[in-house]
């Protein structure tokens, strides 16, 4: 005799336990094989199979045909349920007959086997091929322990993965945690759908931020890096360097002899040694002809004030680009001395060259001239290609008690972007008195350092035309010395001023600033001047 595990129940033989176990213990409830739902009717659970596991159910479909035509047609399955083999014992028979109707022999098939409706189940489905499995195993404690676990297992959530103890737990869980996942299958795939299109396009858009922001920074460095080159703070070298490398392309291009260049290298290196500009840029003169010929032409002219003497310097290899600044230096520091006022203030001095007036420079700010603007060039000049402006010309000319003002035009003060007050303010500079003085006027003051955003040029003096308007006179660093040269000549033409004069339509950069020298300080002044530009201020017109 067999006992049943489960109930106790107690039959003859193998076959009979295992037709109990399936009409007793595997029919009572239907449980979905593949997510454990349980708690539905047969036509609620087909449905469930149908739609939420259609391919799985493919493969019970296939079996089923196997099925009917091992064991016979599947009619009056409903009726048949309960049915046991015509050799079952009465045992048997009366254990079923406590919880199910009686069999009768004539509801058998004529094969005389069981059918029933929930064979047709995918429980039932399982539980034949876990019964043909355990058919191949004679081990009882192992039949036992694996139809434990197949009827047994707690249910799982197929939502969330969590455990609970029955079935109604279950059902619970899932009704009141999961109720916005209960809808069609339709629906339930387009929310899928709408979460990963949601995923995917914040990962697009994480991508797109990061190479949005990697192009930033890549064009943050290389405006950075421009803006290093262009003022000359790339260490890429200073004036020599710069000069040595643009003599060898003259030489490769063949437009430079090589003995030529190595000519040039020994003035240069003379030139360095002794810190004196070596005046192959220099054009001298030219404010004297300039007198010539408005004494003798320029008709259209009414008045014209011209400053002291000075001399033209133009960029060479060295500083092409960059030097207009020292430029415009050298060619005010060249009329201060031809003036006796400011003798001694400059005694025993030269035009400098350029690698010496940055040296001049960094002696000013050790002095304690200027820490801002000397903190802004990391306190070095010498050896780089740095520009300056009206703030380092004001700061070596104070260091040397040379009395000057900075004067910001910060904005325009005329139509179409134009600066009259400029204008105005130059010729207020050069003439005190304009009436009843003559045409031209040879004037004591030195010229004016005129600075812009890029470059920077001197004002050498201005015209009062015929019609009232104003024309400045400008030496331009930019301008080469065989064009200068053509104002030198006897019968200048006037075509040769066009590159000097500037009228108020000609300036139209948004800020301009001069500096403009009025004589020689003290040394107390040198020092309250120096303590006053620990904080740069400019007097701002308007």
């Amino acid at each position: 005799m067999l006992s049943c595990d489960i109930c106790g129940e107690t039959v003859s033989s193998e076959p009979d336990m295992k037709a109990h176990l399936l009409i007793v213990h595997m029919e009572n409830e239907v449980i979905c094989p593949f997510c454990k739902l349980s708690g539905v009717n047969y036509d609620e659970m087909c449905f469930h199979i149908e739609t939420a596991h259609f391919e799985q159910n493919e493969l019970e479909r296939n079996f089923e045909r196997i099925n009917t035509g091992q064991y016979g047609t599947s009619d009056n399955r409903k009726d048949s349920s309960l049915q046991c083999r015509a050799d079952i014992n009465s045992g048997i028979h009366s254990a079923c007959a406590s919880n199910q109707p009686k069999i009768s022999a004539q509801s058998l098939p004529k094969d005389g086997t069981l059918k029933h409706k929930d064979f047709y189940s995918e429980n039932l489905t399982e539980s034949r091929k876990f019964l043909k499995s355990m058919e191949k195993q004679s081990d009882r404690t192992k039949l036992k322990e694996s139809i434990y676990e197949t009827m047994y297992s707690p249910p799982e959530c197929p939502f969330c993965g969590k455990i609970e103890d029955n079935s109604q737990d279950m059902e619970t869980h899932v009704k009141t945690k999961h109720a916005d996942l209960l809808d069609t299958p339709l629906e339930g795939v387009n929310r899928v759908q709408c979460s990963r299109d949601l995923e995917l396009a914040q990962q697009l858009q994480q991508e797109e931020d990061r190479k949005r922001r990697s192009e930033e920074s890549r064009q943050e460095m290389e405006e950075f890096q421009k803006l290093q080159r262009q003022y000359g703070l790339d260490n890429s070298g200073g004036y020599k360097q710069q000069q040595l490398r643009n003599m060898e392309i003259e030489v490769n291009r063949g437009r430079m002899h090589p003995s030529e260049f190595h000519r040039r290298k020994a003035d240069m290196m003379e030139s360095l040694a002794i810190g004196v500009d070596d005046g192959k840029t220099k054009t001298s003169g030219v404010m004297e002809a300039l007198y010539r010929y408005y004494q003798n032409a320029a008709t259209d002219v009414r008045r014209v004030w011209l400053s002291a003497g000075v001399d033209h310097f133009h960029s060479s290899f060295g500083d092409k680009g960059w030097g207009c600044g020292y430029r415009n230096f050298q060619m005010l520091l060249s009329s201060l001395l031809q003036n006796d006022a400011y003798g001694d203030s400059l005694k025993d001095m030269s035009v400098p060259c350029i690698p010496k007036i940055q040296s001049m420079i960094e002696d000013a700010w050790k002095e304690g001239f200027d820490p801002q603007g000397a903190s802004q060039l990391n306190n070095r000049l010498q050896g780089t290609k740095a520009w300056i402006g009206a703030c380092e010309i004001y700061t070596l000319l104070t260091s040397l008690r040379i009395k000057c003002r900075i004067v910001d035009f910060h904005k325009s003060t005329g139509p179409l972007g134009t600066h009259p007050r400029l204008f105005e303010w130059i010729l207020s500079y050069y003439a005190s008195e304009r009436e009843g003085s003559p045409k031209v006027v040879c004037t004591s003051k030195p010229p004016i350092y005129l600075q812009h955003q890029g470059h920077s040029r001197t004002v050498v003096g201005i015209e009062e035309r015929k019609n009232r308007t104003l024309c400045l006179l400008v030496f331009d660093p930019g301008c080469p010395s065989r064009e200068m040269q053509k104002l030198l000549k006897q019968d200048m033409e006037v075509s040769s001023l066009k590159q000097l004069r500037k009228f108020v339509g000609n300036l139209k950069h948004k800020q301009y600033q001069i500096v403009a020298v009025e004589g020689v300080l003290s040394s107390e002044e040198k020092i309250a001047r120096r303590q006053a530009s620990q904080v740069f201020t400019a007097e701002k017109i308007p």
